[in-house]
């Protein structure tokens, strides 16, 4: 099909979905640039974009979900099973059964840094990169275990090629690229307008944002990375992110209670630091695993305790979840429902003009993770100690800044 056949056929596509808009400023771009937004159009599911147009003022009505506490079991409070499960994770990491993902999509923008997140250095004496300090863990555990724990990282496409030239100026790390440690690109969405037009960039093209992490089972499937593992003989997946410099990635307690419990999928948690913590916390939402978000939690059940005093909803999501590869394969299969962001967004409006709003503007849509638990039947969530195994880089300053998730590191690497 030639570019003329090809601009017809998207034509008669956009006409259908009021949406001629987008091709506006095509007389005005290279030839290479009209046949990169054409490939655009043809693949976006303008379907779903009005769906979730459509959609996006309709409340869940959560007087339909019965939202009730989930069980989980303390790492540092197992006693004699403690180093049961550790054999039992043990044993499946020699055998070359676990893989890591590390979701590296994001840039570092709120923490000044210039450049995908995974690059930013916290300040320690060794200038050690965020990827880096991820990277000594799991080849440490790894030379423990005698195997090279397969690396899998997802990014996006805004950064995807200065991440792989900083791996390739860092020698991968000691990894070796399409070997033991892949790149893959994470999903995209348009955005749109307030009225539901899809906006156009800078650059000529659909103006996209990156789907949320939870289109890694998706991104995974579609890239052929789980395809890769298999082929390894992979059998569990650890997926986390990369601002969590304490992450423990390689666990084999944790991977124990999974693989003996005969669950398909396990997640870590912290206690909440207080009961009003804005963090989502686990649960169960109609008998099945689930993740509530703060705002979606009364004031009454935040700080209801069991007969210990315990939180009943005092478990954290701190992103670190353990799947096998199965489970994945199911969870990519069902799309997930999209949650709505307001955002700012330069775009080119439908005269050629570059508009720089001075407020939010357009709504991208992302997935979540752990949208995905409810098709598991069962999960084990773990509690473990915040202080050797979350110190997260999100804020410039303050808390889950570089100065607490430096201090942590240093606390514990001086233990």
């Amino acid at each position: 099909m030639d570019i003329e056949e090809m601009k017809e056929e998207v034509e008669e596509k956009l006409k259908k979905y009021k949406q001629e808009h987008l091709l506006n400023g095509y007389e005005n771009l290279t030839d290479q640039k009209k046949i990169e937004l054409l490939k655009q159009l043809e693949s976006i599911d303008f379907e779903l974009i009005n769906s979730l147009y459509r959609n996006m003022d309709k409340e869940e009505k959560e007087n339909k979900v019965k939202i009730e506490p989930i069980e989980y079991m303390d790492k540092y409070n197992l006693k004699d099973k403690f180093k049961y499960y550790e054999q039992i994770g043990e044993k499946a990491i020699r055998q070359g059964k676990l893989a890591a993902v590390t979701m590296a999509g994001g840039q570092g923008t709120r923490l000044g840094h210039k450049g995908p997140k995974g690059t930013f250095d916290i300040g320690l004496d060794s200038h050690k990169s965020l990827f880096e300090l991820l990277c000594d863990s799991i080849k440490k555990e790894g030379d423990k275990y005698g195997v090279i724990i397969p690396w899998f990282i997802m990014t996006s496409e805004e950064n995807h090629d200065e991440t792989v030239k900083f791996f390739e100026e860092h020698k991968f790390f000691g990894y070796r690229k399409d070997i033991n440690i892949f790149f893959f690109n994470q999903g995209k969405l348009p955005m749109i307008d307030t009225e539901g037009k899809i906006l156009i960039g800078e650059d000529g093209l659909v103006k996209q944002a990156a789907d949320g992490h939870g289109g890694v089972y998706s991104a995974l499937q579609k890239n052929g990375m789980l395809e890769k593992m298999k082929q390894m003989g992979t059998e569990w997946i650890y997926i986390g992110g990369v601002d969590n410099c304490l992450a423990k990635i390689v666990d084999p307690v944790f991977m124990g209670i999974a693989i003996d419990k005969g669950v398909i999928g396990a997640s870590k948690s912290v206690v909440k630091a207080s009961p009003k913590e804005k963090v989502g916390v686990f649960c169960k939402k109609n008998g099945r695993p689930s993740i509530i978000e703060y705002t979606e939690i009364s004031d009454e059940m935040a700080e209801a305790t069991d007969e210990n005093g315990e939180l009943k909803y005092g478990e954290s999501n701190i992103l670190c979840h353990i799947f096998k590869i199965s489970a994945i394969e199911e969870m990519a299969k069902k799309p997930l429902p999209y949650h709505v962001a307001f955002k700012k967004a330069t775009y080119i409006d439908k005269d050629g003009n570059k508009i720089v709003p001075d407020s939010p503007n357009a709504y991208k849509f992302e997935a979540f993770l752990f949208d995905a638990f409810g098709e598991l039947d069962d999960m084990a969530v773990v509690r473990v100690r915040r202080e050797e195994e979350f110190a997260p880089v999100k804020n410039a300053e303050g808390t889950d800044s570089p100065e607490t998730a430096r201090e942590l590191y240093i606390k514990l690497h001086n233990k």
